[in-house]
């Protein structure tokens, strides 16, 4: 399952740093307008101790961790949907990923020039927001003026019911009101995947601070930024690009031992995995074995026989029984045996809904 954040941002606001720090990848970072040009993708392993318990108790050949990938999308400017900067060539990109992480500047330095002048994250924000809701009105409107006079002539069933989606989109676009806010049936849900809007997919909000605030955890900036972000129910990951960037680099002991005597308890960066893997609505599963332990990414919902095919999809077509067992019962009894014998270990058909933890062992015949 290949799933897509795309991190976006006026310049100069520590997108590329971040995608430093995300990937472990040295992208250009330089202090100036579009040093990102085109998008970089860099996949992001899931940080899951719950793996790291199954590849002690089963001592594998191999572990396999869930990714996802992240894409760092050059800086938008205002005027962007009407070609400004890299105007279209950003909008197509960031119309290619799933989910959006916006970067806000909340922090002040005299070295790294804004491309506004001054540092506002909420006027920031807005120039971004609008100039997605402006690239999706224009698609909008384009499609209606092509499908109107059939919808009235032909009354086409499909024609008819596109038009009004399309219409009800309109009118939220017009009043600056994202896609995301709308709700749909599942059919029109399906009809508007062909749009890709980028104001329907879901977003989360990095609040970029210096250093000295990334112990703190707030300043005046970012409290605007969660204000803000309230008003849209998005959330809100304050941390430090750079401090990031700095810690990706170090062992994982030594960036335990960093974090501790900065009184930091987790990265910014992996509540930042953490909420993004969620926003995408991801769970995951394990297969476990002598040979292999691994984590598998699936979208919550997903049934028994469906997750079968995310490993082959012979599974899929040849698919009898799903075995499972509930990661907390493993990590309780400490040996498979013992969950098997307390009557635990669950048989499940092809409609069984998958949840986060299952330990499956499918069941299959070609």
């Amino acid at each position: 399952m290949s799933l897509k954040a795309g991190i976006v941002g006026l310049p100069n606001v520590g997108k590329s740093t971040l995608f430093n720090a995300i990937t472990k990848k040295h992208i250009l970072a330089a202090n100036y307008p579009f040093a990102t040009i085109d998008p970089n993708v860099g996949v992001v392993t899931v940080p899951d101790s719950r793996l790291t318990f199954l590849e002690n108790l089963y001592i594998p050949k191999n572990t396999v961790p869930t990714t996802f990938e992240f894409t760092d999308i050059a800086g938008l400017v205002e005027g962007a949907s009407k070609g400004e900067g890299l105007g279209n060539k950003f909008l197509s990109h960031i119309r290619e990923v799933d989910a959006i992480v916006e970067v806000v500047r909340c922090f002040e330095d005299e070295n790294i020039i804004h491309v506004t002048g001054s540092v506002n994250p909420i006027r920031d924000m807005e120039i971004i927001n609008v100039e997605l809701v402006l690239s999706d009105l224009e698609i909008v409107e384009n499609r209606i003026a092509k499908i109107e006079k059939k919808a009235q002539t032909t009354k086409d069933k499909d024609t008819v019911l596109e038009l009004e989606i399309l219409k009800k989109c309109q009118e939220a676009l017009l009043n600056n009101n994202p896609i995301r806010h709308l709700s749909f049936t599942d059919d029109e849900t399906n009809l508007l995947k062909g749009f890709n809007f980028i104001t329907a997919k879901p977003i989360i909000y990095v609040a970029n601070v210096g250093e000295e605030d990334a112990v703190v955890g707030d300043n005046k900036y970012t409290k605007e930024v969660k204000e803000y972000a309230a008003k849209e129910n998005a959330s809100v990951i304050v941390m430090c690009a750079k401090l990031e960037s700095e810690l990706a680099e170090l062992e994982e002991s030594e960036k335990k031992a960093f974090l501790q005597e900065l009184g930091i308890a987790n990265s910014g960066l992996d509540k930042l995995i953490f909420a993004t893997y969620d926003l995408l609505g991801l769970q995951t599963f394990f297969t476990v074995g002598k040979d292999e332990c691994r984590a598998w990414t699936f979208k919550k919902g997903t049934n028994a026989k469906k997750a079968a095919g995310l490993i082959h999809s012979d599974i899929e077509r040849g698919f009898i029984k799903a075995e499972i067992m509930k990661y907390n019962d493993l990590e309780t009894l400490q040996d498979e045996k013992k969950v098997q014998e307390s009557g635990k270990l669950y048989l499940e058909g092809k409609d069984y809904i998958m949840q986060d933890g299952d330990i499956v062992y499918f069941r299959f015949n070609v």
